[in-house]
């Protein structure tokens, strides 16, 4: 990781890798992903949550090895690392799909609604971009810098879905993939377009945080059984402090947003 990145993550809070995938892994992912929309038709996302005018698939990590390797990319690793600290473990993987000539645009907001704690941030996401992101196509707005100011804007905002004076559009084409702090302010805007505009999250906790989806609960045992000690560890399958953090809130209140 190179000094101007760590500038970028700390100030930004966010830091675009450029043509990252390869065409290989790309249109692997294009087509596994592609596979799954089709097996799960109307049930697609149902691990976790739906949304209106996209699509949505959940617990990745299960459905295909492709996204076993999307996990543990060490280039990811060390810059999610950056933002949380040396301790940190997936915490969910999903796919999002803005639907072609929508008008839905989401509220920006925190991911999970975190605020940074004592230990600083505990949150950060990783967008991979499966299409190329456009000012037209449903591209992510966010908040530079907004990471440090310690408020959700659905308590200061009037309208969180209105546009805000600092906000810039994240665009991109398809293969790169942009690390961000996910106390940054975010959020996705309408597809204007006539195609869909796809992209998978890789979602990351501080380890003494839950899980937005317990993996150790949804991965099968094959899955499990089949997993490197290093993949272990960033699911978190052994570590007795996931499985009451993450089993409480899934059993209290469901799969957080």
């Amino acid at each position: 990781m190179t000094q101007e990145d760590q500038d970028r993550l700390d100030g930004d809070g966010y830091v675009v890798l450029e043509d990252f995938t390869g065409e290989r892994l790309l249109n692997a992912l294009r087509e596994r992903i592609g596979e799954l929309f089709l097996m799960e038709g109307e049930r697609a996302g149902v691990e976790f949550k739906q949304e209106e005018q996209t699509l949505r698939l959940a617990n990745l990590v299960d459905k295909g090895e492709i996204f076993e390797q999307v996990i543990a990319v060490p280039e990811i690793l060390e810059r999610v690392g950056h933002i949380l600290g040396r301790e940190f473990k997936l915490s969910s993987l999903n796919v999002r799909s803005a639907n072609p000539h929508s008008t839905w645009v989401q509220p920006l907001h925190a991911d999970m609604g975190a605020l940074p704690d004592e230990k600083g941030y505990w949150v950060a996401n990783t967008v991979w971009m499966l299409d190329d992101f456009t000012s037209e196509n449903g591209a992510i707005r966010m908040i530079p810098g907004s990471q440090e100011w310690g408020r959700l804007p659905q308590d200061v905002l009037p309208d969180p879905m209105a546009p805000h004076p600092r906000e810039i559009l994240l665009t991109g084409k398809a293969g790169t993939v942009v690390v961000m702090n996910a106390h940054m302010w975010h959020g996705g805007t309408a597809n204007r377009t006539g195609k869909p505009r796809c992209a998978l999250h890789g979602f990351y906790a501080r380890a003494d945080k839950p899980q937005q989806q317990y993996q150790k609960r949804l991965l099968r045992p094959e899955v499990q059984e089949r997993l490197s000690p290093r993949l272990r560890r960033i699911l978190a399958l052994d570590d007795p402090r996931n499985d009451e953090l993450s089993a409480n809130v899934a059993r209290t209140s469901g799969f957080l947003k």
